[in-house]
């Protein structure tokens, strides 16, 4: 530790709009940071087990069903690293409902873990934009493209919701081979990858889908929130403060690097011009952290938490994000 400054360790990915800060770029107020660049898989299953680092990229669900239960070892800051619209992670055969999710009332339908974030939103857009009664579909627990996935938190399903797992096959293998009408999942299955034109998703324009809905919600789903142990916010109280500073600024940095079309950050073609696009849809800012700018997102996630049993009653956005910081200081 520097002179007048702790080290604290933070596990994220390495995303563009956070590079700036984990790298020291942006200074970040009486914190110097040791970075751990690790799967977000892996980031949440220890995470949420031992607790093994200070700061942490964490999945929205998973927080939410943790303090819903009452544990408040975990405090949340309302910085959103990952962000992602998720009608484009229903995926069915060839020869499945393409295009018709009302189709998949009384189907067969796998998620790698019921209280993940993505399949929360999923489960969440087929019940209430297209009238799929949950209790009316047959869930099968699986790893999407391995065998063995658990689930990452304790819950307890609904009433009325069929919940099996299958802990020694995929639900790329069990789509393929007709066991399943579609499969929810933030990783593709491997069929869908490998281009072998077995599984292709649910919505065949799934960009003009969730435009669409986004136009008509005001939902931008957030995937994974920046967590931080309690024991630190209460030995360090201004750490909170300082950590929302940088990341907000590190967010900007990277924000204008995507709008720059001058000489293209990315190897992607029209980068500037799909994040000009981006703009123009979603705003001045995109990808907005803090509270006002997204309550009508969390609050239907908490909405979709509560009713799917991933939460085990409702919580307040108060709870969630219990931090001065995230009413006084606008990020």
């Amino acid at each position: 530790m520097s002179r007048g400054r702790i080290t604290l360790t933070l596990a994220i990915g390495d995303y563009d709009h956070v590079r700036d800060l984990v790298e020291g770029d942006v200074p970040l107020e009486g914190v110097e940071l040791n970075w751990l660049r690790l799967p977000v898989e892996e980031t949440f299953y220890r995470f949420v087990r031992s607790r093994e680092w200070e700061v942490t990229e964490l999945s929205l669900a998973k927080y939410c069903s943790l303090r819903a239960a009452g544990d408040e070892s975990v405090v949340a800051l309302p910085v959103f690293p990952s962000r992602s619209f998720r009608h484009s992670a229903i995926f069915v055969r060839h020869d499945g409902p393409v295009d018709d999710p009302r189709a998949l009332a009384g189907a067969r339908i796998g998620v790698p873990e019921w209280t993940q974030t993505a399949t929360v939103y999923a489960r969440g857009v087929l019940q209430h934009e297209y009238g799929v009664d949950l209790r009316s579909v047959r869930w099968v627990q699986a790893g999407t493209n391995q065998p063995g996935r658990v689930e990452g938190v304790a819950f307890t399903p609904p009433s009325g919701i069929t919940l099996s797992s299958e802990p020694d096959r995929t639900l790329n293998e069990m789509l393929v081979a007709g066991e399943l009408d579609a499969v929810i999942a933030a990783h593709p299955p491997q069929d869908f990858n490998n281009g072998s034109g077995r599984v292709v998703r649910l919505f065949s324009d799934y960009r003009a889908v969730e435009e669409a809905y986004h136009a008509s919600r005001g939902v931008f789903p957030i995937m994974h929130v920046v967590a931080l142990r309690a024991d630190v916010l209460e030995r360090w109280p201004w750490v909170a403060m300082s950590l929302a500073k940088g990341f907000e600024l590190a967010k900007e940095r990277g924000l204008e690097r995507a709008l720059d079309p001058n000489a293209p950050r990315y190897p992607v073609p029209w980068s500037f011009a799909n994040a000009q696009r981006a703009v123009a849809v979603f705003g001045e800012d995109p990808w907005p952290y803090g509270l006002e700018a997204n309550r009508a997102t969390l609050e239907a996630f908490v909405d979709f938490a509560v009713e799917q049993g991933v939460c085990s009653r409702a919580l307040t956005l108060d709870e969630l994000f219990p931090l001065d910081v995230a009413r006084t200081f606008k990020i």
